[in-house]
């Protein structure tokens, strides 16, 4: 009931910046919890941002605490990553999810994006 659909990733260099944002469809967003998650090579999936659609509540996993910034775009009923002083730590795959329950976990979630890639090199 809900489709997400992310955009914006690619290659950057160490140090630099990505915009990336998520389209999500199908059904109102007032109800739900709106995260991103991102997957390294040989590592599992990791909570790195996460918001209430309405009413903030806005959680950072810590090694990116002051250097990303989510935030929601009403008009647009997307949600956005601001990501800033990027390190090769933040490769990896990116995935917008959204659930119903203020959660760190995959299994919180409920509704995917396809991922994104994003690759910072040295």
């Amino acid at each position: 009931q809900v489709q997400l659909v992310e955009s914006g990733g690619g290659l950057v260099q160490d140090g630099g910046s990505l915009r990336l944002s998520c389209a999500a469809s199908g059904r109102t967003l007032n109800s739900y919890r709106l995260a991103w998650f991102r997957q390294a090579p040989g590592k599992e999936r990791g909570f790195v941002a996460g918001l209430n659609w309405f009413g903030g509540l806005i959680d950072y996993t810590d090694s990116v605490k002051g250097r990303f910034t989510i935030s929601n775009d009403n008009a647009k009923n997307s949600v956005i990553l601001e990501m800033n002083s990027l390190t090769p730590e933040d490769t990896g795959v990116y995935y917008c999810a959204a659930g119903r329950r203020h959660s760190t976990t995959s299994n919180g979630y409920d509704y995917w994006g396809q991922g994104i890639q994003v690759t910072v090199s040295s």
